[in-house]
């Protein structure tokens, strides 16, 4: 399946500064299938090292001497590695003692030689006794599947181009048919294995029991902590569903367990956005750049990296997800803003793109906005709409009200198509990746 990262990956090749390169993400994301496929395409050969339960790998990082370590790799795999031709592919590094360090050393000594690893960031988090190489290595970020990737995975390519250039006019008969794709991913989601099991079965059954398997593999990783602690991150982990139910969806400690403080659980959220399977977007006090100034880090919302997998675990029907238009406002819209959020944070892809997306309220009024995110050129508010009544008030009045000296021009993301005002402007919610990509959060490709 085509993945939008292969050109950053094929642009990493190219620079002349290039580092041995981390492939982060949360597990099953599809960091080895993509880093598998651009070793055959952009290569003569690719040497893949998978360093989970090897025997040959424990012994490989005695030492940090760089030729030594290249050699006892050409032995064991029968191919030369030579510089220019040859991807040296460590899969699953974070599983071997001082695999992560030797980064360093392949830095400082083979700077020339490709090296590439994938690594979950649940693991790498886990090895919090060893040096991370900061500075010597490049790091690139991989989300689950967009929305836009999911058109191209049903062989809808030509429309997903047309999506992406927003091709207003082209985009406007196919309306309809895009709104069905979106509400086949509100339910299968992004994560390759469930896309590509719904792609080759359409059942939903089928797609159902691949999106329970990868929450047990995430649960099974929270038994990797001390018992106190894994059961905390199981009970935040747990409480998303709840939380993102809420009208107001700023995170409520009381929801994990009555009486709840603040200080019990802080450590077991920051695991889970360390880990790449939640979200934190914090407040902000105004809509003044750089964002960052105004953050009130004490007041966020939490959101799930996948709509599919926010689907499982609240127990959605696929009935309801897959007829009708309920399941853009069902749960009181919690999937579409959820939604929303992953379109946008996937292309956070770089090292410092992850201040970008922050929320605005205030304790005296109910007035809010769903996202502020900093574009290249402006700050954008935007509005989430699910339902079909798409009046925007709480929008109307931070931009015509209560920021109205800053000359803000708004926008609603909602299942009605394009249209514009002076103020605002509305997106359907299938355009939400394309629209931000074009604002300047994605890399170009």
């Amino acid at each position: 399946m085509k993945r939008h990262i292969l050109s950053n990956l094929k642009e990493w090749k190219n620079s002349p500064n290039r580092k041995p390169l981390i492939l982060l993400g949360a597990r099953q994301v599809g960091k080895t299938y993509i880093l598998k496929q651009f070793g055959r395409e952009e290569f003569d050969n690719m040497v893949y090292v998978n360093c989970h339960n090897n025997p040959f790998v424990e012994s490989l990082f005695v030492d940090f001497d760089i030729d030594r370590i290249l050699y006892q790799i050409e032995l064991q795999y029968e191919q030369r590695i030579t510089v220019g031709k040859t991807l040296l592919f460590f899969d699953e590094i974070q599983e071997v003692k001082n695999g992560i360090p030797s980064l360093k050393y392949f830095c400082e000594n083979k700077r020339d030689l490709h090296v590439v690893v994938a690594g979950s960031l649940l693991g790498i988090s886990l090895r919090e006794e060893e040096s991370f190489p900061v500075g010597k290595v490049d790091n690139l970020r991989m989300y689950p599947m967009t929305f836009d990737e999911f058109l191209i995975a049903n062989g809808r390519d030509m429309l997903a181009d047309c999506l992406k250039a927003l091709d207003k006019e082209m985009l406007a008969p196919h309306h309809e048919t895009l709104v069905e794709y979106l509400r086949q991913y509100y339910f299968v989601g992004g994560m390759p294995e469930a896309v590509l099991t719904w792609i080759e079965t359409h059942d939903p059954s089928a797609t159902r029991k691949v999106q329970q398997s990868i929450l047990s593999t995430y649960n099974r990783d929270f038994g990797k902590h001390t018992k106190t602690e894994a059961e905390r991150i199981r009970m935040v982990w747990n409480s998303i569903p709840a939380q993102l139910a809420k009208e107001n969806k700023k995170f409520v400690f009381g929801v994990v367990k009555k009486g709840a403080r603040a200080a019990e659980f802080e450590k077991a959220i920051q695991w889970l956005v360390d880990a790449g399977l939640i979200y934190k977007i914090c407040r902000i006090s105004k809509p003044e750049e750089p964002l960052q100034f105004y953050v009130d880090a004490m007041c966020y919302k939490v959101f799930m990296m996948d709509v599919g997998l926010l689907a499982c675990m609240c127990g959605a029907r696929s009935k309801v997800m897959l007829l009708g238009m309920d399941v853009f406002s069902e749960f009181k819209g919690a999937f579409t803003e959820n939604y929303v959020m992953s379109q946008i944070k996937a292309l956070e892809i770089c090292d410092g793109m992850d201040n970008n997306i922050f929320y605005y309220s205030k304790d005296s009024s109910p007035l809010e906005v769903d996202f502020i995110v900093q574009g290249r050129d402006r700050v954008i508010p935007v509005e989430v709409k699910a339902e079909h009544n798409v009046r925007s008030k709480s929008l109307s009045t931070f931009i015509n009200q209560e920021f109205s000296s800053y000359a803000l021009k708004g926008l609603r993301c909602s299942m009605l198509p394009f249209a514009t005002q002076d103020w605002m402007e509305n997106i359907p919610l299938y355009a939400t990746e394309a629209y931000f990509n074009e604002e300047g959060l994605g890399a170009s490709e």
